[in-house]
């Protein structure tokens, strides 16, 4: 039986009026095609006609060439539709719409006042944070982490998912093993606050995508989950969505393949739509959970701001929390505003720093986005972490069905805004949530120091060493930097006397360097548990590296003037008192040119030598006092 004899007996098989009646709706090449499809890919390739896609078949040659191909086409078709909430179809309406809107210049924001909503500004180890602190670490145990992490390096000049990415040389701690032994430390810390009344284990969600969810799952499998049991991580793969080729919403065929659509990722917000249709709220619901927190994935700091900022939720019962931090007007960093309609509709949320400006001298600001007397923005600088309620958001989620506000940004090839230097596809964030939300809605924020929540790691050498000077960078090598900065800072304020850094420049980029200090998340997550772990006179310098890896390690005297690595069992107790000096560790700067180099050195600009150093370990259970008056 030939192949058209072959789509003809199938067609006539099918109990489609639709197909029968193929040539009022099907452009020919697909007519006479559609036999080697099943029902319902015929109901979506009549979709597409009706939505004005004939283009994608008016290259299908007959019956017989190319028909794998053709079928594949359609499993593709039948993915997007499913991926998508209300469909391909509601998707290309959506697209219409707003491609509209961007051709005419429509603003978004037209008719809203902003304003400064309410919110929390905390300092670290002051009265106000301690109290929030520790709020927060009892309702750690009703939490649940969800990490979105669907990009890999490339933009940093790493090939790796940017989750295997070290946060610092100093240990080779990545990111993933940072975010996990954070939330066990707390589940830990929560567990102890709670007296032992209960038992949870705290859920981390991973939304990836097909570029790391295979590589994500291995590097967790390969580290037996950093500590965390296998049925505490759940991976989301999010997909993508189709590319648009005009303003009419022509859905573009991928250049290097005609029989396959061109996608783009949709932007995190996918991850609201992605927890809907997973089950995962219902059933944490169940479990007692109260809280989801999201954060994204190249942040060394987070952690640090983490509890107290959960607590501020706890406490002001806030829907929705977003961590901020002060902001410099101008700077390129959204800003948390309230927005006020002329209808009166109300709302609390993200607006990019391109656009916050002019809406506020639209709205009578004349000085625009300008500093106040603190010398900061009033609208705090969002960071894209978010903590939300979870009853409220299973009701709002189950009448949007997860899906969130869209945008879209075609590039014009001129100005009468007619055709596109290159395909575009709709986006959606994940801080936009709040948009749908009613004005009675508990919307705020928690603000922390910079230099204590936000040091995202996402540009190369070459594009951080053109950032003007006073800027934040932003890449590998500010990075790891801040997370010296924001321990030696933190054990300042615990009354540790830690020397100033000096100034370094590594890959064109000019950067505080503190002493090298890093210590796992179980050796202390808050300030109440660095005051117990450090008493008496401690003193580092600038030159020194200091790591500490055990849970109960506390340190009752230390003067430091080199490189010491303190590690122990989990059931050991360490009382350490030492003078400790030798010729410690130092950065070398290197070329991030040099192809002879990991990835992960070069783009931070410096290679750590390990010159001499002091290892005290305690590999088994036990208690130890460690008097040395000095250690060379």
């Amino acid at each position: 039986m030939s192949s058209v004899e072959s789509s003809t007996q199938h067609i006539s098989s099918l109990h489609i009026e639709d197909v029968i009646e193929s040539q009022s709706w099907a452009a020919p090449p697909l007519a006479k095609n559609l036999g080697l499809l099943s029902a319902n890919k015929i109901k979506l390739a009549k979709m597409l006609m009706e939505e004005q896609q004939e283009h994608l078949f008016a290259h299908w040659p007959e019956p017989g060439s190319d028909d794998e191909k053709k079928k594949c086409f359609f499993d593709q078709v039948e993915k997007l539709d499913a991926s998508y909430p209300g469909g391909l179809r509601a998707y290309i309406h959506n697209a219409r719409q707003l491609l509209a809107d961007s051709k005419a210049g429509k603003n978004p924001f037209d008719g809203f006042t902003p304003s400064v909503p309410a919110g929390e500004f905390l300092s670290y180890g002051e009265d106000d944070f301690v109290k929030f602190e520790e709020a927060g670490v009892n309702e750690a145990c009703y939490a649940v982490f969800v990490l979105v992490a669907g990009g890999l390096g490339e933009r940093l000049g790493y090939s790796g998912i940017k989750l295997a990415l070290p946060s610092e040389t100093t240990t080779g701690t990545c990111f993933l093993q940072l975010y996990i032994e954070s939330i066990l430390a707390l589940q830990e810390a929560s567990y102890r606050k709670n007296k032992g009344n209960i038992n949870l284990q705290i859920p981390l969600v991973i939304m990836t995508s097909d570029d790391t969810h295979s590589r994500t799952q291995e590097l967790l499998e390969s580290n037996a989950y950093f500590g965390m049991k296998s049925d505490q991580v759940h991976l989301l793969k999010q997909e993508k969505v189709a590319c648009l080729q005009d303003n009419d919403a022509r859905v573009a065929l991928d250049p290097s393949d005609k029989y396959k659509i061109q996608t783009k990722p949709h932007g995190h917000g996918d991850v609201h739509a992605m927890l809907y249709s997973s089950g995962l709220l219902d059933q944490w619901q169940r479990l007692g959970r109260k809280w989801v927190l999201f954060f994204q994935d190249t942040n060394g700091l987070l952690f640090k701001a983490i509890p107290a900022a959960l607590g501020v939720s706890a406490t002001k019962d806030f829907h929705v929390n977003s961590l901020a931090v002060p902001r410099k007007a101008k700077e390129a960093i959204g800003g948390i505003a309230q927005l006020t309609h002329s209808d009166g509709r109300r709302m609390v949320i993200n607006v990019e720093y391109n656009q916050l400006d002019p809406l506020l001298r639209a709205t009578g600001h004349v000085h625009g986005d300008a500093n106040n007397e603190t010398g900061y923005s009033p609208f705090p600088g969002n960071i894209n972490q978010l903590i939300l309620k979870l009853g409220p958001y299973i009701e709002e989620l189950s009448k949007t069905k997860g899906a969130i506000t869209e945008f879209v940004n075609p590039k014009y090839k001129d100005s009468s805004k007619t055709s596109f230097k290159s395909s575009t596809r709709l986006e959606c964030m994940m801080q936009d949530y709040p948009r749908t939300l009613s004005p009675s809605a508990r919307v705020g924020f928690t603000v922390m120091d910079t230099w204590l929540a936000y040091a995202p790691v996402k540009n190369n050498p070459e594009d951080a060493a053109k950032v003007p000077k006073g800027n934040p960078y932003h890449s590998g090598t500010s990075g790891e930097m801040a997370i010296y900065r924001a321990h030696s800072k933190i054990l300042r304020k615990v009354g540790v006397k830690v020397e100033d850094p000096r100034i370094g420049i590594f890959n064109g980029q000019e950067v505080e360097v503190w002493p090298r200090i890093v210590w796992s998340p179980k050796w202390a997550m808050t300030f109440s548990e660095l005051k117990q772990k450090l008493s008496g006179s401690c003193q580092i310098s600038q030159k020194s590296t200091f790591v500490i890896n055990g849970a109960n390690i506390y340190i009752e005297s230390l003067l430091l003037d080199g490189a010491l690595l303190v590690y122990s069992v989990d059931n050991s107790e360490v009382k350490l008192s030492a003078r400790v000096k030798n010729d410690g560790w130092i950065f070398e700067p290197v070329n991030y040119k040099d192809n002879s180099l990991p990835e992960e050195i070069r783009i931070r600009g410096f290679a750590i030598k390990k010159i001499d150093q002091t290892i005290l370990k305690y590999d088994q259970s036990g208690k130890y006092c460690v008097d040395f008056s000095n250690i060379n």
